[in-house]
C-alpha cells in the first residue's frame, strides 16, 4: 500500500491575489483538476485525508473527501516553507491509503530527503500542480516512489 502526496491544483496567481496568501483559492482550472483527482484516487483513498491548511490545498482534496463522505483534516507540517523532516514525520503517522496535499516547495524536499534515505525513485519526477506522488512503505521504511502526472484536458501539452 501507499501514501498519496498531492501537490495542490492550480490556484489564482499570487501576483493578482491581494489578500492573505493562505486564503488564495483554486482557479477554474484548479477546480477541474481537483474533480479529476477524485476518479484517480477514490478507489485508493482508504486512509485519512490530510492537507496543508492553505485554502488551495484543502480545496484540492475537498471533492475527494466529499465523494468518500469524509472531512479534510489540516496539518501545519504540510504548509509552505516547512522543513521536510516535519512533513515526513506527519506522513509516517498516516495509515496506508491516506492522501495528503502540500506545496511545490515541500513535496520536492520530502521526496529528495526520502531518496537520500533509500527511497527508490521510479520514473521521472513531476512537481507540477495536481501531480501525485505515490510513496510506498514496507516494514516501516519508505521503499519506492513515483510521480503521476497531473490531470490534463484533451489537447493540453504533456509538459
Amino acid at each position: 500500500m501507499a501514501i498519496y502526496l498531492v501537490r495542490h491544483a492550480k490556484a489564482l496567481r499570487r501576483s493578482t491575489w491581494e489578500d492573505d496568501d493562505a486564503l488564495r483559492p483554486l482557479s477554474d482550472d484548479g477546480r477541474w483538476q481537483a474533480e479529476q483527482l477524485v476518479a484517480r484516487l477514490a478507489g485508493l483513498a482508504t486512509g485519512r485525508i490530510v492537507s496543508s491548511p492553505a485554502r488551495r490545498c484543502v480545496e484540492t482534496l475537498r471533492p475527494l473527501a466529499a465523494h468518500l463522505g469524509r472531512d479534510v483534516e489540516t496539518d501545519l507540517r504540510l504548509y509552505e516553507d516547512r522543513d521536510a523532516g516535519g512533513a515526513i514525520a506527519m506522513l509516517e503517522e498516516l495509515p496506508e491509503g491516506s492522501v495528503a496535499s502540500s506545496h511545490g516547495d515541500v513535496i520536492p524536499s520530502v521526496v529528495r530527503a526520502l531518496a537520500r534515505d533509500g527511497l527508490a525513485l521510479r520514473g521521472r519526477p513531476d512537481w507540477r500542480k495536481a501531480s501525485v506522488w505515490v510513496l510506498e512503505r514496507a516494514g516501516g521504511a519508505w521503499v519506492a516512489g513515483e510521480a503521476w502526472a497531473p490531470p490534463r484536458r484533451d489537447g493540453e501539452p504533456t509538459d
